[in-house]
């Protein structure tokens, strides 16, 4: 885990680790519109925090940097809640296998 000024970036490990922990409580049910509603905000409140973090200093590949941060946990998250099956990964991913597995080393996730 690294730090910065008022934030902890989780390594791939790190994410690992705590999705796979005993104390990892997936969230309760919810709507889709009300968790697409509160992931919206939930980005919406840490894209802000991060340009306020910034201070003034500009930023590069962006784009690059929050997919980066927030594929690892979701792929992580998912392949918990299928309790590692692939196939109902893909199929809630909405990727192929092959696409799935690519990204799943690339985090090392499997």
């Amino acid at each position: 885990m690294t730090s910065t000024k008022d934030t902890e970036v989780l390594d791939k490990k790190d994410v690992n680790s705590y999705l796979t922990t005993p104390d990892y409580n997936p969230p309760t049910h919810q709507t889709t519109k009300d968790t697409q509603d509160s992931l919206r905000v939930s980005v919406a409140d840490a894209m802000q925090r991060y340009f306020n973090d910034l201070d003034g200093q500009s930023t590069i590949n962006l784009y690059d940097l929050v997919l980066a941060e927030v594929e690892a946990p979701l792929l992580a998250a998912v392949m918990t809640y299928t309790r590692k099956n692939q196939s109902k990964a893909c199929k809630i991913l909405g990727l192929n296998r092959g696409t799935l597995r690519k990204k799943l080393k690339q985090y090392d996730l499997l």
